[in-house]
C-alpha cells in the first residue's frame, strides 16, 4: 500500500516537471519528449513510473502519443473561440426568483451517473481526502470533549490564527480576532447581507452573477441591481459609479478574483478604485474571495480588503472549493460590522462544526495546504485549457468562451438560436449536467443562450465524449 502511494506521488512529480516546462514555453507544441528509457535515466525513476507520468500528461491534454514515434507536446488543432463581450444588463433593480430552476440543476448534480459540468466543484481525486481523514481521526482521539462541544462565535482559535497568517499573502494586516468562522462561504455572504441591508434594499452585483448569491438576495427579500461586467476585468467601475450617482444601494457585492461564472479577475488598480469609491459614499463592500487561492499565474491577487482603511469591506471565503467541500468550513473578516455579524452567526447556526475546523487548521499549519494548492492549480489550469479546446472543436460556429486565469469554470456564449434551458433538458436526457445561463441573472430572459461549464473533473475519455455530445446537441439547436 505504502509503495503504491509513493509511486503515485513520484509519477505526478515527474509529470508536473514536464507540465511546468510546457507551461513556461520551454517545451513547445510539436516538440518530441524524451523516450521512456531516456526520461527514466534522467529522472532516476523506473520505466513504469515514466509510463504513468506520460499517461497522466495525456489525461491532462498536454501530451500525445504517436505510434512508433514517441511522445510529443500536444498541438492545438484549431484557434480558440473569441471571448464574450461586456455584459449589458438593464439598469433597474429587480426582485430575484431563481430558486426553482437552481433546484433542478442541483438535483442533477447529485446523480453519480451524470457527467457533472453543472456544479462548480473539484473532483474528490484532486483533493487531499486521505490526509484530511487522518487528521480527523487523530483529532477525534485527542480533542476529547472539545470535539463534541459547540465552538461558539467567533470560532476555532487555531483556524483563525492560521487565517491571519495567510492574510499576509492577500495583502491584508489582519489578526485572529478579525475573523469569524462560518458554515461555508455561503453563510458568510448571507451574514454579510443581513449585517448591511434590510428587506427591500438594493444590492449592486456583477452580471452575470453566481446563482447562490442571487438565491441569498432572494431569500432575504432584497433586490439585485446588475452592473455591466467585463469577462476579463470584472465589474465595470464607470458603470457602477454612474449608477451610484442616481440610485440608492445598500451595498456592493463583488467576486474580484475569478468570479463565478465569468472567471474574471479585477486588476489591482480597479480594486483600489472600487474601495475608494465606496468609502467616499460610506457604502459597504462585500468581497467574495472564494476562488482567490486558485490562480493560474505566479502571484495571488491582492484582496480588495487590502485597500480598506476604515473597515467597510466584509471579506468572505471558504475551503469548500479547494480543499474539502463537505466540511463546510468558511470564514469572514467583517471589519466594522464584526460585532453584529457575530450576533447574527449565533442566531443563524449557533456554531461552526469543531473537528473540521481543527483538521483544516492543522493541515494549514503543517504546510500541506500550500503543497496541495500548487498541484491543484496546475491540474485545474490544464483542465480549463482542454475544455476550451474541446468547445472550439465541437460547439457551433460563433460560440464564444471566457479565458479565466483562475478558478474552475467557463462561461460559454452560443448562437442566439440555442436556448440554454432546452439544451439543459436535452443534456440531462443524455446524462450530462450543465448550468443554463438564465440562473445567473435576476432579469427574466437574460443569458438565454449562455451556459456555464465546470472544469473540476480530470480530463478523460468520458469527459471528452460528453463535451462532444453537448456540442452536437447545441449544433442541433443552432
Amino acid at each position: 500500500m505504502m509503495e503504491t502511494q509513493h509511486r503515485s506521488k513520484l509519477y505526478e512529480q515527474v509529470a508536473d516537471r514536464i507540465g511546468d516546462a510546457i507551461a513556461a514555453g520551454t517545451l513547445r507544441p510539436g516538440d518530441r519528449l524524451p523516450s521512456v528509457r531516456e526520461l527514466s535515466t534522467r529522472e532516476r525513476v523506473s520505466i513504469s513510473t515514466v509510463l504513468q507520468a506520460y499517461v497522466h500528461l495525456e489525461s491532462r491534454g498536454l501530451v500525445e502519443t504517436r505510434p512508433q514515434s514517441g511522445h510529443y507536446v500536444r498541438r492545438r488543432e484549431r484557434p480558440l473561440p473569441a471571448e464574450p463581450q461586456v455584459s449589458r444588463p438593464a439598469t433597474t433593480a429587480s426582485p430575484v426568483s431563481v430558486s426553482a430552476l437552481v433546484a433542478r440543476v442541483y438535483r442533477a448534480a447529485s446523480d453519480p451517473r451524470v457527467v457533472q459540468f453543472g456544479a462548480a466543484v473539484a473532483s474528490a481525486e484532486l483533493l487531499p481526502t486521505q490526509r484530511l481523514n487522518r487528521e480527523l481521526a487523530v483529532l477525534s482521539r485527542e480533542a476529547g470533549e472539545a470535539a463534541v462541544s459547540y465552538d461558539m462565535p467567533p470560532g476555532c482559535p487555531e483556524l483563525r490564527r492560521q487565517l491571519a497568517r495567510r492574510a499576509l499573502e492577500w495583502g491584508c494586516a489582519l489578526g485572529a480576532d478579525d475573523f469569524i468562522t462560518t458554515c461555508g462561504a455561503s453563510e458568510a455572504i448571507h451574514l454579510s447581507l443581513l449585517a448591511v441591508a434590510r428587506t427591500g434594499d438594493t444590492i449592486a452585483i456583477e452580471s452575470p452573477a453566481y446563482y447562490g448569491t442571487l438565491r441569498a438576495i432572494e431569500a432575504l427579500g432584497l433586490r439585485a441591481l446588475e452592473i455591466p461586467t467585463h469577462p476579463r476585468h470584472g465589474m465595470e467601475l464607470d458603470a457602477l459609479e454612474a449608477v451610484l450617482g442616481k440610485r440608492r444601494v445598500a451595498a456592493v457585492l463583488v467576486v474580484p478574483s475569478f468570479s463565478n461564472p465569468l472567471g474574471s479577475c479585477m486588476p489591482e488598480e480597479h480594486r483600489k478604485r472600487l474601495v475608494d469609491m465606496l468609502a467616499q459614499r460610506d457604502l459597504p463592500l462585500i468581497e467574495d474571495d472564494l476562488y482567490g487561492d486558485i490562480y493560474f499565474g505566479q502571484e495571488r491577487p491582492r484582496a480588495c480588503k487590502a485597500f480598506d482603511t476604515e473597515g467597510r469591506v466584509l471579506l468572505c471565503g471558504s475551503f469548500s472549493k479547494n480543499l474539502a467541500p463537505g466540511y463546510r468550513v468558511g470564514w469572514m473578516a467583517p471589519g466594522r460590522y464584526r460585532e453584529r455579524v457575530e450576533l447574527l452567526k449565533f442566531a443563524h447556526t449557533v456554531a461552526t462544526p469543531t473537528l473540521p475546523q481543527l483538521a483544516i487548521a492543522r493541515f494549514l499549519q503543517g504546510g500541506g495546504y500550500d503543497r496541495h494548492l500548487r498541484g491543484l492549480r496546475r491540474r485545474l489550469a490544464a483542465q480549463v485549457e482542454r475544455m476550451t479546446e474541446a468547445i472550439a472543436e465541437h460547439f457551433p460556429e460563433s460560440t464564444r468562451v471566457t479565458r479565466p486565469t483562475g478558478g474552475m469554470v467557463l462561461w460559454v456564449e452560443m448562437p442566439p438560436s440555442v436556448d440554454a434551458l432546452v439544451l439543459h433538458a436535452r443534456a440531462l436526457e443524455a446524462g450530462i449536467s450543465i448550468s443554463p445561463g438564465p440562473i445567473f441573472s435576476a432579469q427574466a430572459g437574460r443569458y438565454s443562450h449562455f451556459i456555464r461549464l465546470s472544469c473540476g473533473f480530470p480530463w478523460s475519455p468520458r469527459i471528452e465524449a460528453a463535451v462532444a455530445t453537448l456540442g452536437s446537441l447545441a449544433r442541433s439547436l443552432a
